[in-house]
Parts: C-alpha cells; sequence; structure tokens
C-alpha cells in the first residue's frame, strides 16, 4: 500500500492546459474517488498518476518516490479500465494470471495468487471459461482479478462501471467496496456518476474545468458544498437553485435576486398549507410528476423558475395544477448570485 501526492499538477497539449496546478493528498489504504462532467480533467489526473499521460508540470508521488519520469510498469500501480482490456482468445483463470506475466513468483505462487483472487471476486466455478461466455459484470471482475494478483500498491479505476446495466453497477458498487475492506489498498477511482461516488469513496473530490473545487468525506459535501456546482453535481435528484432575495426576514424566491437559495427536493414538501414555523414557502404550477414508490417527485415552475419538490407516495398532482411547497429551518443553503460561492446554511 503507499500514499499518493500531487503537487502543483499540471497538463497541457500544446498551448491548452486542462489540468491548473491540482494539490491532492490520497491517504494510505483510503478510497478516494474523482467525479465530474465529461472532461473536467478526472480522468487525465488518473492517467498521469498511471503513467500514461506525461506531466506538463508539478510532482507525483506514490509513496515517498516521485514518479514522474517513471514507466507505468515501474509504479506498482494496476489500472482497471471501463472496457475491460481482457484476451478474448484466453480463458478466466490465463486472463488472471496474465497480470503475473513477468513476475519473478515461482509457477505455484502465481498458481495460489490466482485462485486467491477467484475464489475473492466469485470466479473460481468460471475459471475455464472465455469472455465470450461471461456477462459484463463477470468481465469486469476478471480485470479486477488480474490487477489483484500483481498485489499493487494502488489501484487505480477509470469510470469502470460505466459499461454496466443499472442494476449491474449496483452490485458492483457494492463488490469493489467489500474488496476495498478486505485489501486495504489505496485506490484511486473515477466516474461521473456522483451515486457511485457517494455510496464508494471515503473521500469524494469534486473537479470542474481541471480544478478541484472541493475534496470531502461524501456526507461533508453533500451537507455543506462549497459553491453551487457542486452543490447540484452531488445528490440526486439535483438540488434546486432558486434566484431570490430576503423580505421580512425570511427568503423567497425572485427572479434576478441577489442570492440563490439552495434546497434539496427532498426537503421541499408539497403540502396543501405551510407549517407556520417553515423558513421557505412558494406556490407554482406543476409540469411534471414522478412516482417513486416511497414519494412522488413534482416538477413545479414557481415565479418561472423550476424545481422539484417531494410529496407523499399516494398524491400525484395533475399537471397544470397550483400546488404549494415548503422548507423547514436549518435545510435552506444560500449562494452568492454573483460568485456561486456558498454563503451559509439557513
Amino acid at each position: 500500500m503507499a500514499t499518493i501526492t500531487l503537487r502543483n499538477l499540471v497538463k497541457a497539449y500544446g498551448n491548452v492546459e486542462v489540468i491548473h496546478g491540482i494539490d491532492l493528498d490520497i491517504a494510505d489504504g483510503e478510497f478516494v474517488v474523482f467525479v465530474g462532467p465529461s472532461g473536467c480533467g478526472k480522468s487525465t489526473t488518473l492517467r498521469m498518476i498511471a503513467g500514461l499521460e506525461e506531466v506538463t508540470g508539478g510532482e507525483i508521488r506514490i509513496g515517498d518516490r516521485l514518479v514522474n519520469d517513471v514507466d507505468p510498469k515501474g509504479r506498482n500501480i494496476a489500472m482497471v479500465f471501463q472496457n475491460y482490456a481482457i484476451y478474448p482468445h484466453l480463458t478466466v483463470r490465463q486472463n488472471i494470471a496474465f497480470g503475473l506475466y513477468t513476475s519473478p513468483l515461482s509457477r505455484a505462487e502465481k498458481d495460489a495468487r490466482v485462485t486467491d483472487a477467484a475464489q475473492m471476486l466469485g470466479l473460481t466455478p468460471l475459471l475455464d471459461r472465455r469472455p465470450s461466455a461471461l456477462s459484463g459484470g463477470q468481465r469486469q471482475r476478471v480485470a479486477m482479478g488480474r490487477a489483484m494478483v500483481r498485489d499493487p500498491a494502488a489501484f487505480l479505476f477509470d469510470e469502470p462501471l460505466s459499461n454496466l446495466d443499472a442494476q449491474l453497477r449496483a452490485q458492483m458498487r457494492i463488490e469493489i467496496k467489500r474488496l476495498h475492506s478486505r485489501l486495504g489498498t489505496t485506490i484511486a477511482y473515477v466516474t461521473h456518476d456522483q451515486v457511485e461516488a457517494m455510496t464508494m469513496a471515503d473521500r469524494i473530490v469534486v473537479m470542474k474545468d481541471g480544478h478541484i473545487l472541493q475534496a470531502g468525506a461524501p456526507m461533508e459535501i453533500y451537507e455543506n458544498p462549497a459553491d453551487m456546482f457542486t452543490a447540484r453535481f452531488i445528490g440526486s435528484p439535483s438540488m434546486n437553485l432558486i434566484e431570490g432575495g430576503e423580505s421580512g426576514g425570511r427568503l423567497q424566491a425572485a427572479a434576478g435576486g441577489p442570492v440563490c437559495i439552495g434546497i434539496r427536493p427532498h426537503d421541499l414538501v408539497v403540502a396543501d398549507s405551510p407549517p407556520a414555523d417553515a423558513a421557505f414557502h412558494a406556490s407554482g404550477v406543476v409540469t411534471a410528476v414522478e412516482p417513486l414508490g416511497p414519494e412522488t417527485l413534482v416538477h413545479f415552475e414557481m415565479n418561472g423558475q423550476p424545481a422539484i419538490g417531494s410529496a407523499p407516495p399516494q398524491v400525484i398532482p395533475a399537471i397544470g395544477t397550483t400546488i404549494s411547497a415548503h422548507a423547514a429551518a436549518g435545510r435552506l443553503y444560500t449562494f452568492d448570485a454573483a460568485t456561486e460561492k456558498a454563503i451559509g446554511r439557513r
């Protein structure tokens, strides 16, 4: 196992700088997830850690060793890709063992590692099959097994679940989390899916346009986003951001107001009449309804601004009707409309 340290890390393609001097410390054994939209620089950062992209400026250290100019094979890391990258003409056993192709270990030691990895990943009954006979989730486990047998200092995952269907993604999230718990190896993981980030990470790193906006524990970022981008990106459904201002000591929706009022959809309660102590109240016209079972998500417009609220499961307002919604004290976020930075909770 090892720490990973990034100091003033820069990446440029010609005159175009895409990573702008980021700093990050990943602790020994920590599971860190880089999250952000396509093009934010998260995969480029991971590929620089792996040695697959050249560093333009700054430093990368794995443990105490500066690895800027070290070849990928000399960094003692293992990378798992989105497209599995397993060999179709080899069996599962041979694919996993390929991770030890250049290892000086004895044949018996290599076989033992393959057996252990297959057992841990539930691949033992499949060892003599070829990839064409496997599901997508099983193929991804083969790719993970090939990385595991090398006993690397760190695992790097580049959107490994994006090719799987929703059910398999949910299953593989749990399997990777369990694997980390058992192995205790440092993991740097890239995804655009904030649900993956929230459910898997010890710490989330939110990136946008080649910058790190915020890094912290999942619930820390969910409860205390530093800016409007992070507030909307982390959480599903996305946080409502409503232009507004203060009147009579209370926040209210107002297009073009000096602040943006942030309210999680689950905290914006659709009801006929708000309680007297509600910190925020608004009404609007229903534009869409999503019955989800435990709750109903109600899409509506307040003062021409879109919002999503939560209603009990049996409440399904008709499109075009006017509904009321409110939020309790302590569940409102305020952001400066000009800088988009967090102001505080109300």
